[in-house]
């Protein structure tokens, strides 16, 4: 008997996702615990693996397909030994919106009321010549290869060329075309006959955008920023790193970085504070026993934050190779619900983008999030009134009012400043 591969609930507030891609087709064999499909759910795009072994027999909702239900059958698998053909009669019991079996219903056509096929069905027309794609739903621009690098020896930008092959894709001679064009040679700016192209909303942007919203309507934000001198923490990071041994391919065996001291100084300061590390609910305010630091990093479409679980437990080394493996499995889209669901505070680092100052929105349900800017160097005055020049960081850190008061807040960004301009303390 056909084995049915559903739709899976991948994170607890999952009810429906989209199928990205299919990495197997039909007729491929599968193996237990093979990658078969990549699942666009309401947090990230993430891999689903085979429970069960056979041959793909039946791809039932094809690629692109957006909302589908979870627990509904996507494919079906045959088993060692089963005929294709026992698909004709199987009847799919988890199917949302199709019929009852996947017989063809061509088999019937005298019927009078002929059941439809499970496969969505377009109007087929031929043109007469290939025009530009009026639209893009992709923020990636769909082009051969050969294309490309005509376009990259040319210098010229994609975005800029109008595609003629299928699907708005841009060929070779949609380059050539563009670079014969007058106004490419000339130095009058071409005008894009194209005034605008869309990216379609995904899941991950479309929960960033309703959290946020929710978070900013119906979360009292207050702000309170200052600025570390972080002279002494950037010569720590630098004595540390100094230190690390060499692995067999000449690299270092870890790297720390300031994102990685701050971490380390949060979780110390939450643990001094616990009340800042925090949720509210409308029975009781929650303080939470663990540090779990969450840590925003940009992804494709999106923000995702993985979590340092225990951070004000782990020495620096363990949470550098921890944030960089996050990182790393964030961006490529690797990350498990438990690796990114939860924490009790969130960091967001813009330092590296050449930020001075700016305010984040609460993450719900915690009650803080820490901004982090970059470090400049200005002139300071030291207690002995001599002026000096020091490296100085702004942090702004914006706190739900219905957990965290302002002196919570102010006694959490104290402690945060000891560990920062005292960074030794982190080692004790």
């Amino acid at each position: 008997m056909p084995i049915e591969i559903t739709m899976p609930a991948l994170s607890p507030t999952m009810t429906e996702g989209n199928l990205a891609k299919w990495i197997k087709k039909e007729g491929d064999k599968i193996e237990a615990g093979e990658i078969i499909a990549e699942i666009e759910t309401d947090k990230a795009t993430m891999e689903v693996e085979a429970v069960d072994e056979g041959t793909l027999g039946k791809i039932l909702v094809q690629e692109g397909a957006e909302n589908v239900p979870v627990n509904s059958a996507i494919a079906l698998i045959l088993e060692d030994g089963e005929d294709k053909k026992s698909l004709d009669t199987y009847k799919v019991s988890s199917l949302v919106n199709t019929p009852e079996s996947i017989e063809d219903p061509k088999k019937d056509e005298a019927q009078s009321d002929p059941v439809p096929t499970i496969v969505e069905t377009k109007p087929i027309s031929i043109p007469t010549k290939p025009t530009p794609s009026k639209s893009s739903f992709s923020n990636k621009v769909k082009a051969s290869p050969l294309a490309k690098r005509i376009a990259k020896e040319e210098n010229v930008s994609l975005y800029q060329v109008a595609g003629t092959g299928p699907h708005g894709r841009i060929i070779k001679d949609d380059i050539i075309d563009f670079l014969r064009s007058p106004s490419s040679s000339s130095g009058v700016v071409r005008r894009n006959s194209q005034e605008s192209y869309a990216i379609k909303n995904s899941n991950i942007r479309k929960v960033i955008a309703k959290r946020l919203l929710e978070s900013k309507q119906n979360t009292p934000h207050f702000y309170l920023s200052c600025e570390f001198n972080i002279d002494k923490l950037l010569e720590m990071r630098a004595t540390i790193n100094a230190e690390s041994p060499i692995d067999e391919n000449k690299k270092p065996a870890y790297k720390i970085s300031v994102n990685d001291l701050i971490i380390k100084a949060c979780a110390l300061a939450l643990r001094d504070v616990p009340n800042a590390n925090s949720s509210w609910t409308d029975e009781e305010v929650i303080i939470y026993n663990n540090v779990d630091i969450s840590m925003a990093v940009a992804i494709d479409g999106g923000l995702i934050t993985p979590i340092v679980k225990n951070a004000d437990q782990k020495d620096l080394k363990t949470i550098s190779v921890e944030t960089k493996e996050l990182a790393k499995k964030a961006r490529e889209n690797k990350l498990q619900p438990e690796e990114f669901q939860g924490g009790s505070f969130s960091i967001s680092n813009l330092g590296m983008f050449g930020i001075d100052n700016f305010s984040a929105i609460v993450n719900p349900p915690q009650s803080c999030i820490l901004a982090v800017a970059r470090a400049v160097r200005k002139p300071v005055v030291d207690n002995k009134d001599n002026i000096t020049i020091a490296s100085l960081m702004n942090v702004t850190l914006s706190s739900d009012h219905r957990s965290v008061d302002g002196s919570v807040g102010a006694q959490f960004l104290k402690a945060l400043r000891k560990y920062i301009e005292e960074p030794i303390l982190m080692l004790i």
